[in-house]
């Protein structure tokens, strides 16, 4: 392309590429390029001359060539699929008539800032070094699955919306960043998608908007970073799909606003996460999903939990804040299913931390909803071990059973003495010790032989007795389940 073909504002362009001189052309610092499409020759660039100035622009001697243009309206299509671009390309605060194409291009930088553009077309795409989009504005689908960048990518307060997309209005799945995704406040009226992106450091979508309500807003399963995902203030519409992914570091969702009613939020099974965060936000809408997840420390607030929990196979080191068994118990218990692990895993959990109280509560509650699955003779074998002795966390209750029987068989006796077998043979009568000998099935105190009560009183030591084998029996079972437990 020859310079005299070149209108005034592309003239300007082409002698300042051999440079890396900057061009501006806005009138203030504060203006719109979504008004671009009313901005005049003055201030427009074919994408043809762009396209030119890349692939062979002048240069000078002693100097690093750079496409630096902002203010700019950028017509027809900028066409580098499968280019090589040695050259630093910054086309900021512009207005692109037409969604640029750098599929499977090769580029040193890439900066699209603040500009506006019905689209960005990147799939296979190398940028060897960073590829900022900060407070772009996109009205069409952004397309960077299997892109390789050796640094960040940038996408803070980005704006995305494709009404008309057939797919996920960001794409970067299969993507390898070797720095950070850096999109706090990011908008996406849409899914994102970061299926299998590998990312060397951390995934930044504090205070970011995914709206994609009855769908999926972030379609990440499989994700692999080597450091955070930062969701602090986050506010997800569908669901958050975190299926496989491994982090290491911390998956903070601290005061975010999870969204989607009558299905799931958050999907997070079979991931392995270092810290999941989920905290100090409003109640998860939607289902929770943490199934065959591991996770060292679990962060979760009861009052964050949502209507229904699916934690089967969910294993964690420390669960944290410290609350009182009874308020993590009734996540364990939603649904139809009995999942002991769930109990095994929160017992395990208070026992780190010397709580054996709150242990006996979780434990106790398992059996009872264990209870729940047995035929009617097992259900109320459960019921009288549980009234008697808490099925052996409970072992005190024992005593205080024990103890009103003795009193009520003590002064039964004791107004109304047995007549003794052998009156010659017999000892004193005790109604203490009788009665003990009546309730203990085992020790003997030469009570119970001597005397044989009459009436209401022979009917009263038969209660005494099956009462005294039955407390026995569901002591020696407690026990012996608490001794295993050890």
């Amino acid at each position: 392309m020859e310079i005299n073909d070149l209108t005034p504002a592309e003239a300007r362009v082409w002698r300042a590429f051999a440079t890396g001189t900057k061009v501006d052309f806005r009138a203030a610092d504060d203006e719109d390029p979504a008004d671009g499409a009313s901005w005049g020759p003055e201030r427009s660039v074919r994408a043809a001359v762009l396209r030119a100035l890349l692939l062979d622009g002048p240069r000078e001697d002693g100097e690093v060539p750079a496409l630096s243009l902002a203010g700019a309206r950028v017509t027809g299509r900028l066409e580098l699929q499968y280019a090589e671009v040695g050259h630093p390309v910054r086309l900021r605060h512009c207005h692109f008539d037409e969604a640029p194409r750098f599929y499977a291009a090769r580029l040193r930088e890439l900066n699209l800032s603040e500009s506006v553009l019905p689209g960005l077309i990147g799939h296979a795409a190398r940028v060897d070094g960073v590829l900022r989009l900060t407070r772009a504005r996109f009205e069409g689908m952004v397309r960077l699955g299997g892109a390789e960048v050796t640094g960040s990518v940038y996408l803070e307060s980005t704006r995305i919306h494709a009404p008309d997309a057939e797919g996920p209005v960001l794409q970067l799945n299969q993507a390898v960043l070797a720095a950070d995704l850096w999109a706090p406040g990011l908008h996406a009226r849409g899914e994102v998608r970061l299926n299998g992106a590998r990312v060397t450091g951390t995934v930044n979508l504090t205070e970011a908007v995914l709206d994609r309500p009855g769908g999926t807003a972030l379609q990440a399963e499989t994700l692999t970073t080597e450091a955070d995902v930062l969701m602090r203030h986050a506010e997800v519409r569908g669901r958050l799909e975190l299926r496989g992914a491994r982090i290491p570091g911390r998956l903070d969702l601290s005061h975010a606003r999870l969204a989607n009613p009558g299905g799931t939020a958050l999907r997070a099974s079979s991931c392995v996460i270092g810290e999941l965060w989920l905290r100090e936000g409003p109640v998860v809408r939607g289902a929770l999903n943490l199934r065959r997840a591991q996770v060292d420390v679990l962060f979760l607030q009861p009052d964050v939990v949502a209507d229904w929990v699916q934690l089967n196979d969910l294993t964690y080191t420390s669960l944290i804040p410290h609350e009182p068994a009874e308020r993590r118990l009734p996540m364990l218990e939603m649904g139809d299913s009995y999942l002991p692990f769930t109990y095994e895993q929160l017992t395990a959990a208070y026992r780190r931390i010397g709580d054996d109280d709150a242990a006996r509560v979780v434990q106790l509650a398992k059996q009872r909803r264990r209870r729940r699955t047995l035929p009617w003779y097992g259900r109320l074998w459960g019921h009288l071990q549980d009234v008697t002795v808490g099925y052996g966390f409970r072992p005190l209750r024992a005593g205080g059973w024990l103890l009103s029987l003795l009193a009520v068989g003590s002064l039964a006796y004791g107004l109304h003495h047995p007549p003794p077998l052998k009156p010659q043979e017999a000892p004193d009568f005790n109604p203490v010790f009788y009665t003990l000998d009546l309730l203990l099935p085992v020790i003997s105190f030469g009570q119970e032989n001597a005397f044989s009560p009459e009436n209401w009183y022979q009917t009263l030591s038969y209660v005494l007795i099956i009462t005294g084998w039955i407390l026995a029996t569901t002591v020696i079972t407690g026990l012996t389940r608490t001794v295993s437990r050890q």
